[in-house]
C-alpha cells in the first residue's frame, strides 16, 4: 500500500504553522494530506488557507457554560470522523483533556517554541525573549513532541532544534526566525513519523 498519512490540523490563529504543512503535502515532501482543518475559534485566519487549498474547514467553538471534556468529546467526534492517521496541533490554544486524547492515543504532535522542560505553556517566545534580556538565559529553541496526556508541553519530543538568542535582537524578530524553524521542524517531524509508521527510516 502507498497511501498517503491522513492528517487532521487543528488551529485557532493565522495558520502559519498549517502552511508549512499544507505546501509540505501539495510538493509531496511529505507523504500526506491534510483531510481536514478545525478551529475553535470562527474568525481564525487559517481557516481561509485551508479553503485556498481545497481542504475542508471545520468550526467547533465552545457552547456557553460548556465544560472542556464535553467540548473535548464534540471536538473527538469531529475529528475522528475524517478518519485521520494524525492529529497535527499548530497553534491551537486550548488544553485537551484525555476524553480527546485517549480517542487518538500517541497520535497527536504538537509543536511549541521551546526546549524540552523549559518554559511551558503560553507566550514562550516573549518569555525567552525578556529572559534574554534580563541576561538570565543565551538560548531556546523549538520542539515537536507528541501529546500522550495532559502535560503541558511535555510529551516525548520527536525533533528538537536550538536556537540562540542574539544580542539587541527586538521581539519581532525573535518571533519570525523562531517561527521559521516551527515550519521546518514540524514537516520534518511529520515525516519522521509517517515513515517510522510505513517501516522506513
Amino acid at each position: 500500500m502507498n497511501t498517503r498519512a491522513r492528517l487532521v490540523v487543528l488551529i485557532s490563529g493565522t495558520g502559519t504553522n498549517l502552511q508549512a504543512v499544507l505546501d509540505a503535502c501539495e510538493s509531496h515532501r511529505l507523504d500526506a494530506e491534510v483531510v481536514a482543518v478545525v478551529s475553535n475559534r470562527a474568525d481564525a485566519g487559517g481557516l481561509e488557507r485551508a479553503r485556498t487549498h481545497g481542504v475542508e474547514g471545520v468550526v467547533v467553538s465552545p457552547e456557553p457554560g460548556e465544560i472542556r471534556t464535553d467540548y473535548d468529546t464534540r471536538l473527538a467526534e469531529v475529528v475522528s470522523s475524517f478518519q485521520p492517521d494524525w492529529v497535527v496541533l499548530a497553534g491551537f490554544m486550548r488544553l485537551l483533556s484525555m476524553r480527546f486524547l485517549e480517542r487518538f492515543p500517541n497520535r497527536v504532535v504538537n509543536v511549541h517554541p521551546a526546549l524540552p522542560g523549559d518554559l511551558p505553556g503560553v507566550a514562550a517566545i516573549e518569555r525567552a525573549h525578556r529572559e534574554g534580556l534580563e541576561g538570565r538565559r543565551d538560548r531556546t529553541g523549538v520542539m515537536v513532541h507528541l501529546v500522550p496526556d495532559e502535560g503541558i508541553d511535555s510529551g516525548p519530543p520527536v525533533v528538537v532544534e536550538e536556537v540562540a538568542l542574539m544580542a539587541g535582537e527586538s521581539l519581532h524578530e525573535l518571533e519570525q526566525r523562531m517561527h521559521a524553524v516551527e515550519h521546518r521542524l514540524l514537516v520534518e517531524a511529520l515525516r519522521r513519523l509517517i515513515s517510522s509508521e510505513d517501516g522506513g527510516s
